[in-house]
């Protein structure tokens, strides 16, 4: 027995019946020898950590450009974010580390730059409209190592397409990290918006902290609490409701007073990410050989969609200053 089917069957003895076992994967899209020492999943978690998608995600925007404050959330720091806390619930609920954290680790490598801002550019831009959750798992299927993906386990890209949004993920770690998601982000974005100026920690409605925290640590801790104590009571990965409308009233309060508030902003990223999608669909020979590559299977406008999210924010100004602001 090799080190790898010691670790399968000790994840038998030590995790609920509620886990996915790693001995259990409904397999790859491509058949492989599987690693004597690794399981399947911490498998795809290495590989998604060694991506050029991953680092990458240091030079995203999450929500505030960091340009001059080192401390605003990056799309990578939100996304350790969102691992440590799936984690913590993963291992006091004993299901699979493993899983957790290779889904959260990968949910939002399909990610624009300039956050959702560019996001919702790329979608009203592209016919085909353009999710960033659905770019992940193009990322690991297709595009990752010059075409030929990641080849993840099914449970990994059923976990992280499924992180947001109207679908549920099949395996209750991919349910964790969709949870894990909004308490990262709603609590992470109220610390920067904060420290940016946006608001103030007065402007919180007094009934959410009495409920949540005053604190990003003591919502968090909270949350996670939650979901832990209300999904070993119930059987399935929930939150009891007046907490989960809670978080929801949060959320609906940084829409209303951040995300809502950052159009002058977002109208830029809109006015760049425009301008480099109409170039490059009317100049297709112009992108670079691994994304010409990809023209034999696939239409011009999903390809340049790839090649534009697969951006940095720096990589991408400096491209918009290069073809439309050159230095005479």
């Amino acid at each position: 027995m090799n080190i790898r089917e010691q670790r399968e069957q000790l994840e038998h003895k030590i995790l609920s019946d509620r886990a996915t076992f790693s001995d259990k994967s409904r397999g790859r899209q491509k058949c492989e020898d599987k690693c004597i020492l690794r399981t399947e999943f911490a498998r795809d978690r290495d590989r998604i950590i060694h991506s050029k998608a991953f680092r990458r995600l240091k030079h995203k925007t999450q929500v505030f450009i960091s340009l001059d404050n080192d401390h605003f959330r990056t799309r990578l720091t939100h996304t350790l974010e969102v691992s440590q806390i799936a984690r913590t619930i993963a291992r006091a609920l004993c299901l699979n580390e493993d899983l957790v954290e290779a889904i959260a680790l990968g949910h939002d490598l399909g990610h624009t730059p300039f956050g959702h801002s560019g996001e919702r550019a790329l979608d009203e831009l592209s016919p085909k409209g353009f999710k960033h959750y659905e770019q992940s798992l193009r990322v690991v299927d297709i595009l990752e190592k010059n075409g030929e993906g990641m080849n993840l386990t099914y449970e990994v890209r059923d976990g992280i397409v499924s992180h947001t949004g109207e679908n549920l993920a099949s395996t209750d770690e991919g349910l964790i990290v969709k949870f894990s998601d909004r308490f990262a982000y709603i609590n992470h974005d109220i610390d920067d918006a904060i420290r940016a100026g946006v608001i103030g920690s007065s402007d919180i409605p007094q009934e959410l902290i009495n409920s949540l925290g005053s604190s990003n640590s003591e919502r968090i801790d909270n949350l996670i609490s939650d979901i832990v104590l209300t999904s070993l009571r119930e059987g399935k990965i929930t939150m009891s409701p007046q907490i989960h409308k809670n978080m929801m009233a949060l959320r609906s309060f940084m829409f209303e007073n951040v995300y809502n508030a950052m159009s002058v902003r977002d109208s830029q990223s809109y006015m760049v990410i425009e301008k480099l999608y109409n170039y490059f669909t009317t100049h297709i020979h112009k992108l670079p050989d691994e994304y010409r590559l990809l023209l034999d299977d696939w239409e011009p406008s999903v390809v340049v969609c790839d090649y534009i999210a697969g951006m940095t924010d720096n990589y991408c100004v400096n491209l918009f200053n290069d073809l439309f602001m050159p230095i005479k």
